[in-house]
């Protein structure tokens, strides 16, 4: 990985927490909401209100699995893909397609 990624990573990047099979890692990386194309926020309407269903970008220093979870600011993440990305042959970074896990909603009895 190119070291002025790796600088602005540390520098910049935030506090994430990825789970893969049994092992916690904790790294830095940005995670921004990838609304489509000409659309403010994707939502959709559920029984008991509307659940925000954007996807998300990962940019950071660890290959993730498509088996991977990620934490971040108490939210879960499901990781759809993830791909390294190169500036000649030299490896740059990964990026990561992901999506929020949503929460099983449970009725009381």
């Amino acid at each position: 990985m190119t070291g002025w990624v790796r600088q602005i990573l540390e520098g910049y990047g935030q506090k994430v927490t990825v789970q893969t099979g049994e092992t916690t890692v904790d790294v830095r990386a940005f995670l921004q909401p990838v609304p489509e194309r000409g659309e403010r926020a994707r939502e959709e309407a559920t029984p008991i209100g509307w659940v925000d269903v954007r996807l998300w970008l990962y940019l950071g220093q660890m290959a993730l699995e498509e088996t991977d979870t990620l934490g971040w600011n108490g939210w879960t993440f499901r990781v759809r893909s993830c791909r390294p990305y190169y500036v000649g042959d030299r490896l740059s970074h990964y990026w990561a397609v992901l999506e929020r896990e949503r929460e099983a909603a449970g009725c009381g009895s």
